[in-house]
């Protein structure tokens, strides 16, 4: 290539900067309202309203999607231009304020594909990811990374523990092209590994060899009994003896009391049933462990990353408590730029200490 042509075509690269497949704020007032879709899956759904909440850093800038009906389920989404992920990072973001000290709902976004009809969306629609915060009751207080993959949901085989009190706080979900992972709360990674070692997707690439058994004279006994040991001629004394003390009362009435027996006590020289001391065993071999083998249903995967198609991102959820104020969305391909994205938004106007 032409030394000039190269240099501008890198340059044209650089000055494009991150790709931000969708931003919301939430800063224009009722605009939001036709980007954003309510579902008609059923009625009844509870009604967002657009607040910056009981206590808020700045008024304006903290504005965001508020669920506002107490034991409902909610459903809305916006759409944006379609894109695949092959080859490219995503990152998805958001904030969540759980103002009303929440006991039982979720925080979380779904990612579908553009094929999704929005005002039929409900909690059965196939997504490609769901992401975010989920409470209920003190034995539930997760973040949930799950990915549809070949039609099915897989949750994360790892335990995320997301905030639980009543502040803003920021989520981000990496997932880079060389199928690790990220997540992160408030900008600090709190997880990160590998999609097919934390996720379920593909069979284990070892299996137990089906043709290997445990070998008959295979002692797995670390002790045995000492075969030179005897019981002591005199081991064997009832637990319990009459009481050599016990006198009959002198008004005792055989003919009303029936006949008088004396009471029983523990005995002194009882010491329990005999047991063999034990000695190391000489023919032990240790645990016997069931040798594996390639497991023939393995394939590895390249592209557990990737996905053909997002369209749609959603908030497909149920609070028993409402409160919950949504913000500052961000998907993009750039974990720098959402990093800085979230210092701007959220860390500019984050309230670590309010009464109310």
């Amino acid at each position: 290539m032409n030394p000039i042509l190269a240099f501008f075509s890198l340059l044209a690269l650089v000055s494009a900067g991150p790709t931000q497949y969708f931003r919301e704020e939430f800063g224009d007032g009722d605009a939001w309202k036709s980007r954003w879709v309510e579902s008609k899956h059923i009625s009844g759904y509870g009604k967002f309203i657009h607040t910056s909440g009981k206590f808020y850093g700045d008024a304006e800038k903290d504005k965001g999607l508020q669920t506002s009906e107490d034991a409902r389920f909610y459903a809305i989404s916006a759409s944006f231009d379609s894109f695949s992920n092959k080859d490219k990072t995503l990152v998805v973001q958001f904030t969540v304020k759980h103002e009303q000290n929440i006991d039982c709902g979720g925080g979380y976004v779904k990612l579908f594909p553009s094929v999704l009809k929005q005002e039929d969306m409900h909690g059965d629609s196939e997504y490609n990811i769901m992401f975010g915060p989920d409470i209920c009751g003190p034995g539930t207080k997760k973040v949930h990374v799950i990915f549809n993959y070949k039609g099915k949901n897989f949750l994360i085989n790892k335990d995320i523990r997301c905030k639980d009190d009543k502040f803003s706080h920021l989520y981000t979900l990496i997932v880079r092209p060389d199928n690790t992972y990220e997540v992160k709360i408030d900008n600090n990674k709190v997880e990160s590994g590998s999609l097919e070692d934390d996720w379920d997707f593909l069979p284990p690439k070892k299996i137990k060899d089906p043709d290997a058994k445990k070998p008959d004279d295979w002692d797995e006994r670390a002790k045995i009994d000492d075969p030179e040991d005897t019981k002591p001629e005199d081991w064997d004394q009832p637990e319990y003896i009459t009481d050599p003390d016990a006198k009959k009362p002198e008004d005792w009435d055989e003919e009303m009391d029936g006949e008088w027996e004396p009471p029983v006590i523990q005995n002194p020289a009882y010491t329990g049933e005999w047991k063999p001391r034990q000695i190391d065993n000489p023919s032990y071999k240790g645990k016997w462990i069931h040798p594996e083998i390639d497991n023939p249903e393995y394939t590895p995967d390249p592209n557990l990353y990737f996905y053909e198609n997002f369209g749609v991102i959603g908030l497909d959820l149920w609070q028993v408590k409402s409160g919950t104020i949504f913000d500052n969305f961000l998907i993009t391909d750039d974990e720098k730029f959402a990093e800085e994205f979230g210092n701007e938004t959220w860390g500019a106007t984050k309230v670590r200490n309010v009464s109310s």
